[in-house]
């Protein structure tokens, strides 16, 4: 079940996916929380464009940052649904559960696509609870790319 403090650190990663959109990256936001402990091990939000780096996803940072092989009593809160990309990775960084905010039916892996954790070659599969504070995540996905597609055609 999910508690309040839950929502508090997916809070935490929509700061960052907004601070991400600031910078004009996609804004998607994480947090890395060591559960034993209640505290952020790490946060991110997308730097493909400032690292110019093509696989800096705002999951794979914050893994990176947290500088531990296994993540047996860390969980993930991130503002979009995993790729497949960040998927593999948190399955084998052992991540122990993933709340996510918005649903990606283009490009997520979890509840789309491929169904990473649902395939007989994932190893470890995480706990995973989707749509949490959805709504925000959308909203600032869509307001990102609508300024995007204003700016393309000239209204800006």
């Amino acid at each position: 079940m999910v508690e309040n403090k839950e929502f508090d650190f997916m809070m935490v990663a929509l700061e960052e996916a907004k601070l991400a959109a600031k910078q004009d990256e996609v804004p998607v936001g994480a947090v890395l929380v060591d559960v034993l402990k209640s505290k952020i091990v790490a946060k991110a939000g997308n730097r493909v464009k400032e690292d110019n780096n093509p696989i800096a996803h705002a999951e794979l940072l914050v893994l990176q940052m947290a500088n531990v092989t296994h993540l047996f009593n860390m969980d993930l809160y991130v503002t979009l649904e995993p790729c497949t990309m960040c998927a593999a990775a948190l399955s084998l960084a052992r991540v122990r559960r993933i709340y996510f905010g918005a649903y990606d039916p283009k490009a997520g892996a979890i509840e789309h696509g491929v169904r990473f954790f649902d395939q007989p070659s994932c190893h470890h599969k995480p706990e995973i609870y989707g749509g949490i504070y959805e709504s925000e995540a959308k909203k600032l996905l869509k307001s990102f790319f609508l300024n995007k597609r204003n700016k393309v055609q000239g209204f800006y």
